[in-house]
């Protein structure tokens, strides 16, 4: 049973903007996390956040990325503003069963769940 689905990837020139969309009424109270992935490169993280929507963020989109969760909608967001091509990735959405991300918020072992992922491809 899928319990984290994303949306709203696409293609956009650099300089532009896009909101990438993870619906997950499972997890929506817990720690959330967006990560990335480019072609041949590890996973990363790119910014995560908690039950009572304390942020962290990965200094190479720190000013330009918001994440945000809207618990009405069960929805978790990334805002991503001043797009650059190498922001170009896979980008997931990831959760664990645990109020608090942690110092280990940018560990892909931190999480338990993932979707399956949404493109964005930035061109220059």
């Amino acid at each position: 049973q899928v319990q984290l689905v994303e949306s709203g990837g696409g293609s956009v020139q650099a300089g532009g903007s896009l909101r990438l969309s993870c619906v997950s009424p499972t997890y929506i109270n817990y720690c959330m996390a967006w990560f990335r992935q480019a072609p041949g490169k590890e996973r990363e993280a790119v910014a995560a956040i908690d039950k009572d929507s304390r942020t962290n963020y990965a200094d190479s989109v720190k000013g330009r990325f918001t994440i945000s969760k809207d618990f009405g909608k069960n929805t978790l967001y990334l805002q991503m503003n001043s797009l650059k091509p190498e922001d170009t990735a896979l980008y997931f959405c990831a959760s664990v069963r645990a109020y608090w991300c942690g110092g280990g918020w940018y560990s892909t072992g931190r999480y338990d769940d993932w979707g399956q992922g949404t493109q964005v491809t930035v061109s220059s």
